[in-house]
């Protein structure tokens, strides 16, 4: 028996022992490198042992093997589980990845009995199982991540619910806001993230274990309690369909995509804001960098690289995305990239939410200068025309064009619409009153804004309420 026991491991030990069988040569050197991934899928390993044991459960409860080989096989997997988890196990490159380096553990931790849990599945559709299982574990951080900044962006809007801004449109100053309101505008983006992440892994909640290399298998597998065991709502339809799709990659990794380019953008709002021109914020010494030069600067380093870290994952998108693209069914080794790619980008997303999770909890913001270029603007223009619409029944484009004619009256005499006599305004209309003049105010601006969605305290105040219930 010991020298059988001896021969499976010895043949799982094998360099690459998926080429084995019938080449005469085996793997050069280079092939053994290229073809390693244990690196990268290590990541995997609660995963895979987590499927192993819901497989070998099913093939006890189908009778394809004993209850004692079933029994010796989960406890032989949950060992090597402890023992990875304890640091005790060091994988090897030359068993190319994490399924033969734990069927190897296995073989030396229970012996020949090994080799029945690779009964009626594949690689193939052992790997697809895992790396969907990594996704949904890990998906549940992400969105407690992404629930993080959107409970530090509704804190600072409840603070800031009656601090003046200017907003922008084509960055040119266009209606004043509240800081609430646009905390909240973040809010909502980041809402949309979570809930494209939940949708992408509601699609992916399906069993690829059983479908085989890809044509399924004769043995009698029940699929259906193996996706019960792993959390899956149902398995998939077709063998062939769920060994080579990779379709929940690619919209996790869209998903990905899309919350750096909303971080980014934030970052970007950040680093202007950080500009002395600018001056609506002090950054947190920790986030920020000095020059090696100008004793003076302070670089808004951390929110430059969150900005510039986004085009590392929209390119491992189209990386991930060209990979795809002329692949025949079924499974091809160009997939093994596929991990990597989502690794990374998940990992710089974790990263790059923390970072500006951390930054919007010690920006300072310089309320008074928001508050004073919204001043020295002519950002109440609309609030007029809208007067002229609701009080002297003017149609929009009307008021828009006398309106028009203020601003440029205002800006040749070098003034503000705010600074504007009564009978300077009275030369265009003499119906316009004192009650006219009043809409160039910023504060009355923000808090006749008071539609749903709205700038004023009383909107913003009420979505503060229903975004802490919906995303808290």
């Amino acid at each position: 028996m010991e020298n059988i026991v001896n021969s499976f491991i010895a043949h799982a030990m094998k360099k690459n022992p998926s080429r084995n069988v019938h080449l005469k040569k085996g793997p050069s050197k280079l092939l053994e490198i290229i073809n390693s991934s244990i690196v990268v899928d290590q990541r995997m390993y609660k995963e895979d042992i987590e499927g192993s044991i819901a497989h070998a459960k099913m093939l006890g409860k189908q009778k394809i093997i004993t209850k004692k080989e079933e029994a010796k096989i989960v406890n032989g997997l949950k060992i090597i589980l402890n023992n990875i988890n304890k640091r005790k196990v060091r994988f090897k490159k030359e068993l190319e990845d994490i399924h033969m380096n734990i069927e190897s553990m296995l073989f030396q931790q229970i012996g020949a009995t090994a080799g029945k849990l690779h009964t009626a599945r594949s690689r193939n559709d052992q790997v697809v199982t895992d790396f969907k299982m990594w996704i949904k574990n890990n998906s549940v951080s992400l969105d407690k991540h992404l629930k993080k900044l959107q409970k530090c962006l509704i804190n600072i809007a409840k603070k800031h619910t009656l601090t003046i801004m200017p907003g922008y449109t084509h960055l040119q100053v266009a209606q004043p806001i509240s800081l609430a309101h646009y905390c909240l505008a973040y809010v909502e983006m980041i809402g949309r993230d979570r809930l494209r992440l939940k949708n992408c892994i509601d699609i992916l909640n399906e069993n690829p274990l059983g479908a085989g290399a890809l044509a399924g298998t004769s043995f009698p597998i029940d699929r259906n309690y193996t996706s019960k065991l792993l959390n899956f709502n149902k398995p998939t339809v077709n063998a062939l369909d769920s060994v080579s799709d990779r379709d929940f990659a690619v919209e996790f990794l869209f998903v990905l995509s899309l919350i750096s380019i909303h971080l980014s953008r934030m970052a970007d709002e950040i680093i202007l804001w950080a500009n002395q021109q600018f001056n609506f914020v002090k950054l947190p010494d920790e986030l920020a960098t000095g020059s090696s030069i100008m004793p003076q600067k302070k670089n808004p380093d951390g929110a430059e690289l969150v900005r510039g870290n986004a085009g590392n994952v929209i390119g491992n998108l189209n990386a991930l995305l060209v990979i795809l693209k002329g692949l025949p069914l079924a499974y091809s080794k160009d997939l093994q990239d596929d991990k990597k790619i989502i690794f990374s980008s998940y990992d710089n997303i974790c990263l790059a939410l923390d970072v500006m999770t951390e930054m919007w909890s010690g920006i300072t913001f310089n309320t008074n200068v928001m508050a004073e270029s919204v001043q020295n603007s002519n950002a109440t223009a609309t609030d007029f025309a809208n007067w002229l619409v609701q009080h002297l029944k003017f149609s929009f484009r009307e008021a828009y064009k006398l309106t028009g004619k203020i601003v440029a009256y205002a800006d040749k005499k070098n003034k503000k619409l705010h600074q504007l006599e009564l009978k300077e305004l009275q030369k265009f209309n003499k119906k316009i009153n004192n009650d006219a003049k009043k809409t160039f105010s910023v504060n009355e601006s923000v808090n006749n804004k008071k539609s749903f969605g709205g700038t004023s305290p009383q909107s913003v105040k009420q979505t503060i309420k229903y975004a802490i219930k919906k995303y808290l």
